[in-house]
């Protein structure tokens, strides 16, 4: 499976802040991941009010989600990325938990909401991921 990424002369460089402006795919399976938080296994909240923290556990809980359906992190063409109370003050935490988890040459499209709040409100983020692998 293929998936080149793209960045268009006529965009702004966007690898400096933790995506690709375009993925485009050729495999044949397409997992879609849903909302993933800062919760463990057993429902434990990982990293308090640190966001940097949250964002590496929810990442964390999408790694082990694609593993479960034989794809990695590098198969990983989109995120959805919700941050509550959000102000551009909180892009470096969120970046330096993705850096972690993603290669430079391997960045997802990427897409990061502000919202007011999530389903429980000790959530700081909350990330979407899809995948595309061959079947």
């Amino acid at each position: 499976m293929a998936n080149q990424h793209i960045q268009p002369d006529d965009l702004w460089p966007s690898a400096q802040y933790g995506f690709s402006q375009v993925v485009v795919s050729t495999g044949t399976k397409i997992i879609h991941c849903a909302g993933q938080t800062a919760w463990d296994k057993d429902m434990n909240l990982v990293g308090g009010d640190d966001l940097e923290q949250q964002t590496a556990q929810a990442l964390e809980n999408i790694k082990s989600a694609l593993a479960a359906a034989g794809a990695t992190m590098k198969d990983v063409v989109r995120l959805d990325v919700y941050v509550v109370d959000y102000d551009p003050d909180k892009i470096p935490a969120i970046g330096a938990a993705m850096s972690r988890y993603f290669d430079p040459d391997h960045l997802p499209a990427n897409t990061l909401l502000g919202i007011d709040a999530l389903a429980m409100p000790e959530f700081l983020i909350e990330i979407t991921a899809t995948a595309v692998v061959d079947a």
